[in-house]
Parts: structure tokens; sequence; C-alpha cells
């Protein structure tokens, strides 16, 4: 889409096509990269990713958890997996320990990733409250839902 002359995209009606337009993985990636664009420049002084905050804020509420489960719980394979817990055991607000036997592991927050969490929690709010004022709250609630429904259809696919 492009852009006016004051930088900003212009807002535009839904097509009134009846059926899907354009590839659905496309337009997803590029919300995704915008919305991602939009928490990581509010987020950012709290020196954490959105997608750091997000992994760190599961870790907390979950914790401890099994890898797999973390990585179901999110929607992530398990390589993503790894390769974004690597930064937040090295700053120590994660660490990986033992399970219940010698194979399984454990994910949890240290209380240095508690509290980084705790502080980067008032930075993720801001960019939240920015979001639905720029999107519309309206539109949040019905994206939110599109989204739910569509990764419980795509879930009840895998699983069939």
């Amino acid at each position: 889409m492009h852009r006016s002359a004051r930088g900003k995209v212009p807002k535009v009606a839904p097509p009134a096509a009846t059926s899907p337009q354009g590839c659905s993985s496309q337009k997803l990636r590029q919300l995704s990269r915008r919305v991602s664009q939009h928490f990581d420049h509010i987020v950012a002084p709290s020196g954490l990713k959105t997608t750091q905050y997000s992994l760190l804020s599961n870790i907390v509420r979950l914790g401890p958890v099994r890898p797999g489960e973390l990585a179901d719980r999110l929607e992530m394979d398990a390589s993503t997996r790894t390769r974004n817990l690597q930064p937040l055991v090295t700053q120590g607000w994660v660490v990986i320990g033992p399970g219940d036997d010698g194979r399984s592991r454990f994910v949890s927050a240290t209380p240095a990733g508690r509290d980084k969490r705790t502080a980067a929690q008032r930075e993720w709010k801001k960019a939240q409250l920015a979001f639905n004022a720029r999107v519309g709250e309206d539109a949040v609630v019905r994206l939110h839902a599109v989204i739910d429904d569509c990764l419980a259809r795509l879930n009840e696919a895998t699983e069939a």
C-alpha cells in the first residue's frame, strides 16, 4: 500500500470481494511486522523486545514449565523457542534446569527475570493502549476474535 505525502497509510474500506484476495500469509506477516515495530518502539526502554517480553511473561505465568509446553502455548516451534530463550538465559532472567527425570527440563524465571518482567509490563501496557487508540478498541476486539478463531481452526486441522 502506498503512503500519503505525510507518510501515513491511508485508511481503506474493507474490499467488497466475496472471496479472499491476495496471500493470507503475506498479509499476516505484514501486519505482524508492523504491530511488532509499534510494540518494540514503545517497549524498548525496558531493555526487552516484545518477543522477549512475551516469552518472559509466559515463563513467569506458567513456570516452572517444560520447554515443549512453553512452545505449544506460544504456537512456536522448538528451534524458535530455543533461539528466543537464549538471550533471556544469557541475561540471567531465565534458567533451564533439570526436570522430573534425567531426560526432562524445566524453564523458570529468576528473581531478576521477574523484576525485568514487572518493569517491562508497564511499557507493554503503554504500547497496548497506544495500539488500541490507533487501531480502535472495537477493531482490536474483532482482530483478537478472528485470530483466536483462526488458531482454533488451524489447530483442529492439525490434530485431525
